[in-house]
């Protein structure tokens, strides 16, 4: 539960993903996935 809730308080640092300025579904789990990676990236590369 940790690990999620402090996935979720990454994501929620991307501006677009926080207010979901995004109407479609599609175009909100774009940007979700789009940040994961952006997290993902700045994990490994440290």
């Amino acid at each position: 539960r940790n690990r999620i809730e402090r996935m979720i308080g990454h994501l929620k640092i991307n501006r677009a993903v926080a207010t979901r300025y995004d109407k479609l579904a599609r175009s909100f789990l774009d940007a979700l996935h789009l940040a994961a990676i952006r997290k993902c990236l700045r994990t490994a590369t440290l």
